[in-house]
């Protein structure tokens, strides 16, 4: 059965769907069946994986409202994992889930058809406490926290944290924090490694032990339709995100 984790953070720019991307692509690497799940109404990482959002006959919105079956819905990307992609579509199922009995969870039911075939199902979340991120929400296992070693970030960290509470105890008694990723890390400005300090001392073994370091490399690869561990497997940001698929596997095992 698929460990399913949400990739959410409400600060925007955190590196959520690079993230999403690279971890689905670098856990194939591993060995590991993979659905991606993009539950962004701008659709970067459906576009990120190679799949082209326009053409997209059936998306997560009408999996979403229940006018389509999960199984139709599904795309392969070239990297190796499934894709339940998103459109600007997706945008419009905010106002319809409002009207539709158990909309916190249609997601989650929608999954359970397809979770037996997966080992990781990964839910790339906008960046806001939105009807669709409390899909995401209700229908994890688990949370995955990209951010940066920034102080704004500390602040946002927080209003995430009592929300992550929130949801486990009114929605999904399953849900936890599995851990925080450092991302877009420069070892060489001093705050970041102070704030990474912090994290570490407050959080403990909550803070992965991977860094995702700032590299060009990363941010080039979705203009070419692919993640960033395969655009340029030897950049120092994807053989970050490989070690950092091996550690989720790792950390699954303990789960």
């Amino acid at each position: 059965m698929a460990k399913i984790f949400c990739i959410a953070n409400q600060k925007g720019g955190v590196g959520k769907t690079t993230t999403s991307v690279n971890l689905a692509a670098g856990l194939v690497l591993h060995g590991q069946r993979v659905l991606l799940i993009d539950l962004d109404p701008q659709g970067n990482a459906t576009m990120g994986s190679g799949v082209d959002k326009r053409s997209l006959r059936t998306s997560v919105y009408e999996v979403l409202v229940g006018i389509a079956d999960i199984k139709s819905a599904l795309v392969r990307a070239g990297a190796g994992y499934d894709v339940l992609g998103a459109n600007r579509e997706l945008a419009g199922a905010e106002v319809e889930l409002v009207q539709i009995a158990q909309r916190e969870t249609r997601l989650r039911s929608a999954l359970q058809q397809v979770e037996a075939d997966y080992d990781f199902v990964l839910i790339d979340c906008p960046p806001s406490l939105s009807l669709l991120t409390l899909n995401g929400l209700c229908a994890a296992h688990g949370v995955i926290i990209p951010m940066q070693c920034e102080y704004f970030a500390l602040e946002g960290l927080t209003d995430l944290v009592n929300t992550i509470k929130r949801v486990h105890a009114n929605l999904n008694p399953s849900l936890k924090i599995i851990g925080l990723l450092r991302v877009m890390f420069d070892s060489r400005i001093t705050l970041q490694q102070q704030v990474s300090e912090q994290l570490v001392a407050h959080f403990g073994d909550k803070v992965f032990t991977t860094i995702i370091p700032r590299n060009v490399r990363l941010a080039e690869a979705p203009s070419y339709g692919t993640p960033g561990v395969l655009y340029d497997r030897n950049a120092r940001g994807a053989i970050a995100y490989v070690d950092f698929g091996a550690e989720m596997v790792e950390r699954v095992k303990a789960l």
